[in-house]
Protein backbone atom coordinates (compact mmCIF):
# COMPACT_ATOMS: atom_id res chain seq x y z
CA UNK A 1 0.00 0.00 0.00
CA UNK A 2 2.73 2.34 0.22
CA UNK A 3 3.47 2.09 -3.40
CA UNK A 4 0.35 4.75 -3.78
CA UNK A 5 2.11 7.21 -1.80
CA UNK A 6 4.20 7.09 -5.09
CA UNK A 7 1.77 5.87 -7.82
CA UNK A 8 -0.95 8.95 -7.36
CA UNK A 9 0.94 11.95 -7.22
CA UNK A 10 2.65 10.32 -10.61
CA UNK A 11 -0.79 9.48 -12.19
CA UNK A 12 -1.55 13.36 -11.04
CA UNK A 13 1.01 14.62 -13.00
CA UNK A 14 1.04 12.86 -15.72
CA UNK A 15 -2.73 13.90 -16.26
CA UNK A 16 -2.06 17.34 -15.88
CA UNK A 17 0.97 17.40 -18.23
CA UNK A 18 -1.14 15.91 -20.81
CA UNK A 19 -3.92 18.23 -19.98
CA UNK A 20 -1.68 21.07 -20.19
CA UNK A 21 -0.30 19.64 -23.41
CA UNK A 22 -3.70 19.86 -25.17
CA UNK A 23 -4.75 23.49 -23.51
CA UNK A 24 -1.49 24.62 -25.54
CA UNK A 25 -2.09 22.85 -28.57
CA UNK A 26 -5.33 24.15 -28.91
CA UNK A 27 -4.24 27.72 -28.18
CA UNK A 28 -1.69 27.73 -30.86
CA UNK A 29 -4.43 26.82 -33.54
CA UNK A 30 -2.54 22.80 -33.76
CA UNK A 31 -6.02 22.15 -34.98
CA UNK A 32 -7.04 24.70 -36.98
CA UNK A 33 -6.89 22.82 -40.61
CA UNK A 34 -7.57 19.70 -40.12
CA UNK A 35 -7.88 19.04 -43.93
CA UNK A 36 -5.45 21.16 -45.53
CA UNK A 37 -2.61 18.33 -45.21
CA UNK A 38 -5.04 15.62 -46.43
CA UNK A 39 -5.49 17.51 -49.47
CA UNK A 40 -1.93 19.02 -50.09
CA UNK A 41 -0.86 15.50 -49.92
CA UNK A 42 -2.20 14.60 -53.06
CA UNK A 43 -1.37 18.12 -55.06
CA UNK A 44 1.04 16.70 -57.79
CA UNK A 45 2.81 19.90 -58.18
CA UNK A 46 6.40 18.69 -58.52
CA UNK A 47 6.46 17.59 -62.15
CA UNK A 48 8.41 19.97 -64.28
CA UNK A 49 7.13 20.04 -67.88
CA UNK A 50 10.42 22.15 -69.33
CA UNK A 51 13.88 21.01 -69.10
CA UNK A 52 15.77 22.31 -66.36
CA UNK A 53 18.20 25.36 -67.59
CA UNK A 54 21.35 23.24 -67.26
CA UNK A 55 19.82 20.07 -69.42
CA UNK A 56 18.95 22.37 -71.97
CA UNK A 57 22.73 23.78 -71.74
CA UNK A 58 24.12 20.28 -72.20
CA UNK A 59 21.77 19.56 -75.55
CA UNK A 60 23.36 22.83 -76.82
CA UNK A 61 26.79 21.46 -75.99
CA UNK A 62 25.67 17.85 -78.02
CA UNK A 63 25.99 16.01 -74.69
CA UNK A 64 23.38 13.47 -73.10
CA UNK A 65 21.38 14.25 -71.26
CA UNK A 66 21.13 13.40 -67.53
CA UNK A 67 18.67 10.57 -66.83
CA UNK A 68 16.01 10.73 -63.83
Amino acid sequence: MNILIVLMPLALALGLTGLAAFFWSMRTGQYSDMEGPGWRILDDDDLATEPVAAEAAADQRGAAPRQR
